[in-house]
């Protein structure tokens, strides 16, 4: 079944911008923070979650980004997330994206059939993940003493500018 997904340029142009190496990385404000991808309505293609991103210039105005970026998932339906986070540890500052495959137990069972398949496909297009999780409640992605390990270890000390 994932062999007949493809992965729309544009998901691989935001992850290429994500990690500062795509059109539009120089302009700091417009490069995307977070952003959700779903399948096309004929689930075919895995495309860009429409209005569903958040760019750095928009982060001033959201206390909590992480936390408003996972308010973002559908309750009722599976997505793929990719998240900038910054991360420090005892030597220092540190960025990585985090992969999340959301599959939440209300989903309609074809979808999380679908979704499920073309999970490797869509991480073989991506580069330089540098965690992933896969979800099936909030709970699953809420703690951050869990991603902070994810990322780091034991190293790290704080997790998008919060104590671990």
């Amino acid at each position: 079944m994932a062999a007949s997904v493809s992965v729309a340029d544009s998901v691989i142009a935001v992850n290429k911008e994500m990690h500062g190496s795509g059109a539009g990385s120089t302009d700091m404000k417009k490069r995307r923070k977070a952003v959700l991808l779903c399948l096309s309505p004929d689930l075919k293609t895995i495309t860009i979650d429409e209005g569903k991103q958040i760019h750095i210039g928009d982060c001033g105005g959201i206390e909590d980004v992480y936390k408003h970026f996972i308010g973002m998932l559908p309750r009722d339906d599976c997505r793929y997330g990719l998240y900038n986070a910054s991360f420090e540890t005892k030597e220092g500052q540190h960025e990585g994206v985090l992969f999340i495959f959301w599959n939440p137990d209300s989903a309609p069972m074809k979808n999380k059939v679908v979704y499920g398949a073309a999970k490797e496909a869509l991480k073989r297009k991506l580069e330089g993940i540098k965690f992933e999780i896969e979800a099936k409640k909030l709970e699953d992605i809420q703690d951050r003493r869990k991603l902070a390990v994810g990322f780091g270890g034991a190293t790290v000390v704080s997790w998008e500018d919060k104590p671990v």
